[in-house]
């Protein structure tokens, strides 16, 4: 059934306490408890084993979580209000409502999705994005490898796959779990390169080596409706990784794209992503610091139809929030002095630390500092695939400004 023997573990059953602020967060339905939160646990506990949560003053059960001793959000939630059996028929439950959440992407001409996005979906801690036939599943936390087979097991007759692909986060990689980052666990993949299509248009991700999953899915709709906009336009595609929006413009009949990426081998895929379909445009490609080009072409005073900067997280953790808002205060003066009369601009932020206030106040200050005048059309968030149940788990914002000078 499977291509590698799967930990074979068993979870012991723990009673925790909660102190009052931890419980009223739990209540809330809230899908963390920190360590700080938790004023009793019945034995000593391993990853994945399961915490029975029991209420301060009544002793009932009041959720169900795994419980993780390496991370300071001791207890990630699987189940609130009441107790729950955590089963094969549970993780059943939860992934088919998972996908028939996603259905409505299925009519749209797109074969590729994320099944589960952790907390979003009721699984923390655990990542599935399905590519056409093959199911790529991350795991960020060790809790998961007690339910493993189950849980892949299921992925596999919900999706029905043909292979999947077993990706792990650096903490997992160098622990002795017998598995290993990138290892093709069921069924047999032709090529680490897998072809997918979104909205008609065809990609390509490594499943193997690629970042993440081996694509970032979450901006398709964005991605849709810049190639909407690119028809006879230039276009200019900063941080493009594999160069998602570069090729919807292209397909949708963009005069010239530039596709702007730190990585030679993410500009290699762009390439291979555009010439995946046809069009008749032009397609420049440069490796480099963006900030840096960015300063070059405002210098030399190009202008573009349409500017999309999509850059990766600049918030890792609290203490760099102002550090980031500083880096998208600058790209969204770099953006509008790269903007044409009446072009568009589109800046958007995947740091979940930064709030989409602050991120849009960013904007602003840039904007004004360019001297350029430029108008809030519109915001979107994540795509249907990318459910939000709880604050933390919003982290997308992209901001579409219409440029009137």
């Amino acid at each position: 059934m499977f291509n590698t023997v799967l930990p074979s573990l068993s979870p012991k059953r723990l009673a925790v306490k909660l102190s009052v602020s931890g419980e009223r967060s739990l209540r809330q339905g809230h899908p963390w408890i920190f360590s700080k939160s938790i004023e009793k646990v019945s034995k000593e506990a391993e990853a994945g084993d399961l915490a029975i949560i029991f209420g301060t003053r009544s002793n009932e059960v009041i959720g169900v979580g795994l419980f993780d001793p390496k991370s300071p959000i001791r207890i990630k939630m699987l189940h609130h209000n009441g107790p729950a059996t955590v089963n094969s028929e549970f993780f059943t439950e939860r992934i088919q409502a998972a996908f028939d959440l996603r259905k409505p992407l299925f009519k749209t001409e797109t074969n590729s999705y994320r099944l589960i996005f952790g907390e979003n979906d009721g699984l923390p801690g655990l990542i599935t994005d399905v590519y056409a036939h093959v199911a790529v599943v991350k795991l960020y936390s060790a809790i998961w490898l007690p339910y493993l087979k189950e849980v892949l097991e299921c992925i596999q007759t919900i999706t029905n796959c043909e292979a999947m692909v077993l990706r792990l986060n650096r903490k997992l990689q160098n622990e002795a779990t017998g598995l290993s980052d990138g290892q093709v666990i069921w069924g047999e993949l032709e090529s680490e390169d897998v072809r997918f299509t979104e909205h008609g248009i065809l990609f390509s991700a490594n499943v193997v080596k690629g970042h993440k999953t081996g694509y970032f899915l979450d901006h398709r709709h964005n991605r849709k409706r810049v190639g909407e906009m690119a028809g006879g336009k230039t276009v200019l595609d900063v941080f493009s990784y594999a160069g998602g929006f570069s090729v919807h413009a292209l397909v949708n009949g963009a005069r010239e794209v530039t596709s702007i990426d730190i990585s030679e081998q993410a500009l290699e895929m762009a390439e291979k992503n555009a010439m995946l379909n046809p069009y008749k445009g032009t397609h420049v490609t440069i490796t480099g610091d963006a900030f840096s080009l960015l300063n070059d072409f405002v210098e030399n005073n190009r202008k573009f139809d349409l500017v999309v900067i999509d850059p990766p997280s600049f918030a890792k953790s609290e203490k760099e929030i102002g550090k980031a808002v500083k880096k998208y205060e600058t790209l969204a003066y770099l953006g509008a002095k790269l903007t044409a009369v009446k072009g568009t601009l589109v800046l958007a932020s995947c740091s979940s630390r930064v709030s989409s206030e602050q991120f849009l106040e960013a904007n602003k200050k840039g904007m004004k500092v360019s001297g350029r005048s430029l108008k809030l059309a519109d915001t979107t968030g994540h795509d249907i695939d990318h459910p939000v149940s709880f604050p933390e788990g919003s982290y997308l914002k992209t901001a579409y400004y219409r440029c009137s000078d």
